[in-house]
């Protein structure tokens, strides 16, 4: 007797994974595809970045623009720590650089706050580059002691750049300005300046915030384009094989040396962008900001964010520094909390105790960070 089948709809659709208990390759690509973002999501958040500027108050510009500054320096030193398996506390001492940098090469030379500034007076445009490269040539200069240590070593010895740091910014008024700082010249580009200077766009006046806030955004996008591309390259297949097992590397054929010194180098750069930056948004550069406790919300960032990954970087950029502002912002409104130098816990101090327990979090229940959550088979 023959076997009869039931006939089957052709307008049904069938999914590669009809077959229970079966997985195909076709079928791990049809779950990974269901899986990813869908396109319009990415579309409306790109939309929505582009039109903040037309409703958001300055406030929330403000922190925007540090949130993207601090992500331009967090994927750096994730590329560093995450992808390198460099552990640096140094990271501050380069934004300084940058930051600093791009105020003596482009301002001019005055008085201010009892200090005679000096300053080169160079295009601001061309002051900016120089000031990543002066930070880079500043991360080559210590790369060669990058080069040869690891771990704890290279964290104590990248610790004394931010005391090195201090004591010249505390100190070389002519410079820096001595404890008050200098101010920051806005930036001139294609003869358009990111200054207070009101433009109207679509009826919106547009000062600095908002005009920064394109730049920005611009280059953020263009630093996360290219540290995609080198994680993802044969460079960053090399520096995953450094982190992973050092000898093993060599071995093979890596420049373990060289690798090492040249991601300091990039990380260094990486810092000084987000330093001209930060300059740029703040409008003045202090001294005590680029001390200790930065480089350490650095790295909370890439270790909450996630180890390796420039998305890793970026969300947990927001999370850190976004967090203390949002909390002063509302301190009127959040039990225990308060505004600053009155009594109870101060927004800054709130915001610590909470990075701080999801670095607890973020290491316990997804060690690879928020962007990368552990698998339901992966083992602890």
């Amino acid at each position: 007797m023959s076997e009869t089948t039931p006939d089957v709809p052709r307008d049904r659709a069938v999914t590669p994974s009809a077959a229970p208990g079966i997985t195909t390759p076709s079928a791990r690509a049809y779950g990974a595809y269901a899986r990813r973002p869908r396109p319009y999501l990415w579309l409306a958040g790109s939309v929505l970045l582009l039109v903040f500027p037309f409703y958001l108050d300055r406030f929330w510009l403000q922190a925007g623009l540090f949130a993207m500054a601090a992500a331009i320096g967090a994927i750096g030193i994730n590329l560093l720590t995450g992808a390198t398996g460099q552990l640096s506390m140094g990271h501050a001492f380069f934004l300084a650089v940058g930051a600093y940098g791009y105020c003596v090469l482009a301002g001019g030379s005055s008085n201010e706050n009892g200090h005679s500034l000096t300053g080169m007076g160079l295009p601001t445009w061309l002051a900016a580059i120089l000031a990543v490269a002066l930070a880079g040539v500043a991360g080559g200069i210590f790369s060669p002691i990058a080069s040869r240590l690891r771990g704890a070593y290279l964290g104590i010895a990248t610790l004394a750049l931010i005391f090195i740091g201090q004591h010249v910014l505390f100190n070389a008024g002519s410079l820096t300005g001595g404890f008050n700082g200098r101010a920051v010249p806005p930036l001139s580009l294609f003869g358009f300046t990111f200054d207070d200077s009101e433009l109207l766009v679509a009826a919106v006046p547009f000062e600095s915030s908002e005009k920064l806030w394109y730049l920005a955004l611009a280059v953020l996008l263009l630093s996360g384009l290219f540290a995609r591309g080198v994680l993802r390259g044969r460079p960053g297949r090399a520096l995953n094989a450094i982190r992973d097992h050092r000898i093993a590397a060599g071995v093979m054929g890596v420049p373990v040396a060289r690798y090492r010194a040249g991601v300091f180098v990039l990380s260094s750069m990486y810092a000084g962008l987000a330093g001209v930056l930060l300059a740029l948004v703040f409008q003045r550069t202090v001294p005590e900001y680029f001390g200790m406790v930065l480089s350490l919300e650095y790295l909370a960032m890439i270790v909450i964010g996630g180890l390796g990954s420039v998305a890793g970087a970026v969300v947990g950029a927001a999370f850190v520094s976004l967090l203390p502002q949002v909390l002063t912002h509302y301190s009127e409104s959040l039990p225990l909390v308060s505004a600053p130098g009155t009594a109870g816990i101060a927004p800054g101090e709130a915001s610590r105790y909470l990075y701080g327990a999801a670095i607890v979090a973020v290491v316990l229940f997804m060690p690879g960070g928020l962007t990368r959550p552990k698998k339901s088979g992966e083992k602890k």
